[in-house]
């Protein structure tokens, strides 16, 4: 392990530490500005992804990234800071006379299929054949975590609303700490292992779909694509991100986000 890795990974897990800081943030401020239809209905979307995020954690835990001390310490931090991100955006919600936080997920988990049920028995069976599992969840969750970003500032842009801007601020600032580990993870997992980059290569070829595609509605995720990555400039959000993951080892031509949101924003 490099100085650098080891540097990076330890200012990650202890920036996580912290909650989200919500000191001046006037949630009041909703009930005389409320915000716009589209606004919302992303804002609930971004509320039930958020707080979904223990059970993601759930799936990777059943694979070989459980060994890995550096990838645990991380994520049980990570899964707590996320939570508090849901809570905040639940609180806008409420400002708006909506159910939010434990009353909207527990409605949210109640409708999951039976496939969620059965996705942990898949990842231990495939981690029965593989060792190379935990170089796909370190590249899947650094490109959630780029497109989580750039969503959240498509919507300061399009809600043109001041509180929400600097509570979206906030989380991104946060999300940029987590997209920091996921990515320094995935390259140092993916160089120099062709069957790592092949198996990641495959996985998000074929498996992969924008975060919260398997929790929400597709009428939903259709909404947050066309609203925050239609057009010119969300089609450009999307573009920088398949930059990012083309720059990953062995993931030349990669472009996840164009097609994806090229089936969902159509």
């Amino acid at each position: 392990m490099t100085t650098t890795t080891t540097a990076t990974s330890t200012a990650a897990r202890r920036s996580s530490t912290d909650r989200l800081d919500l000191a001046g943030i006037d949630f009041d401020a909703f009930v005389d500005q409320p915000l716009g239809p589209d606004t919302l209905r992303c804002l609930r979307y971004m509320h039930d992804v958020e707080h979904h995020t223990v059970c993601y954690l759930r799936d990777v835990l059943v694979t070989d990234s459980h060994r890995d001390v550096e990838i645990t310490d991380f994520l049980a931090l990570w899964v707590y800071q996320e939570r508090y991100h849901g809570e905040s955006l639940g609180r806008v919600l409420e400002a708006h006379g909506e159910p939010a936080n434990e009353v909207r997920i527990a409605a949210t988990r109640r409708s999951l299929p039976l496939a969620d049920r059965l996705l942990p028995v898949g990842m231990v069976l495939a981690n029965a054949i593989t060792r190379h599992l935990p170089a796909v969840h370190m590249t899947w969750g650094a490109v959630n975590e780029w497109t989580t970003q750039a969503a959240y500032a498509r919507l300061i842009e399009r809600s043109g609303h001041p509180v929400l801007r600097e509570l979206l601020r906030r989380i991104m600032r946060q999300e940029g700490r987590h997209i920091a580990f996921y990515a320094e993870q995935a390259r140092r997992r993916l160089d120099g292992s062709r069957a790592a980059q092949r198996l990641t290569r495959f996985s998000m070829e074929r498996l992969w779909s924008p975060v919260g595609a398997g929790l929400m509605p597709e009428s939903e995720v259709r909404h947050v694509a066309s609203h925050l990555f239609g057009g010119g400039e969300g089609r450009d959000a999307a573009a920088r991100i398949d930059r990012r993951v083309q720059g990953l080892p062995g993931l030349a031509g990669l472009a996840p986000l164009q097609h994806a949101f090229d089936r969902y924003a159509a």
